[in-house]
């Protein structure tokens, strides 16, 4: 059965109204405001149990119709992983060692690796994609916890590409990296749908983002964030459709500072989308770039 989320998984807040819902692939889903902080989140979504079944074989068949990296697909993670690579590279110089959870074929790993020479590892439930990635000779682990008996060095440099609007409690996971994962000193990468340009709402997307809530999200798990940007690469010139962001960790993580709520949600968002569509029609060919 779906599970209904009672508290924000942000500021933890009880009062929250319906924001959308509609049909996606045959499914309803639901989106709620949290009217405290801002945060828009699934509700009800699925349980844990229901999580793992569907990462492990049943989310890219949803998606794209197969379990396995379709050549299309590779073409479009080729292209992320450059814009990644170019925008980490701008503040990061040094990288021993890469961790990127939620890999996907690999992609991202190799071309870091190809940038600073440095060490490759990375997490990916689904197993056909995971499967792919470690026949590139890459180390891939089935889950953070299989990673975390396995590899005892830590990282430098953690990426989550498109992950972080799928854990139902976000803030607390990337503490759990900090802590666990991350050497001092160390780098977190980020990149996530845009809230005020993507259609953001799939069955998948347990949390939709804006800039004010991705930062208060990454504030909360204890890091200063260095560089935040809103951009459409690889997919457009002008749309802005993801967030992407870089971060350390805060000398005194246990300091969250004052973040305050986010205000007139739904009118950014109709503003976004509405500027979305007069592009669109004013320059087809640069909103949305087709990648093959």
């Amino acid at each position: 059965m779906p599970e209904i989320v009672t508290l924000c998984p942000l500021c933890n807040s009880d009062r929250s109204r319906l924001f959308d819902q509609r049909t996606f692939r045959g499914q309803t889903v639901a989106n709620r405001l949290c009217k405290n902080c801002g945060l828009v989140y699934q509700s009800p979504h699925m349980t844990s149990e229901e999580a793992d079944t569907f990462y492990a074989a049943e989310y890219r068949r949803m998606y794209q119709g197969s379990e396995g990296p379709s050549d299309k697909d590779l073409a479009v993670q080729r292209a992320r992983a450059a814009a990644l690579l170019a925008f980490a590279r701008r503040h990061i110089m040094l990288v021993t060692r890469h961790l990127d959870i939620g890999c996907s074929a690999g992609l991202l790993l190799q071309k870091i690796a190809e940038g600073y020479h440095c060490q490759p590892v990375g997490v990916e439930p689904g197993e056909a994609y995971r499967a792919h990635a470690r026949g590139q000779g890459l180390t891939v682990h089935a889950s953070l916890e299989e990673l975390e008996k396995k590899e005892k060095a830590l990282f430098d440099l953690i990426s989550l590409a498109h992950v972080l609007e799928h854990l139902p409690d976000p803030a607390t996971y990337l503490a759990r990296l900090r802590e666990a994962l991350l050497a001092p000193g160390g780098w977190l990468l980020l990149e996530v749908p845009n809230l005020y340009a993507h259609d953001s709402f799939e069955t998948a997307h347990l949390l939709s983002f804006s800039a004010h809530t991705l930062a208060r999200t990454v504030k909360k798990a204890g890091f200063d964030i260095i560089r935040m940007e809103a951009h459409g690469r690889p997919r457009s010139e002008f749309i802005p459709y993801y967030l992407t962001l870089l971060a350390r960790p805060r000398t005194d993580a246990s300091r969250i500072p004052r973040l305050y709520p986010e205000k007139l949600v739904a009118l950014k968002r109709r503003f976004g989308l509405l500027s979305r569509r007069i592009l669109s029609r004013l320059f087809p060919n640069k909103t949305w770039i087709e990648l093959s």
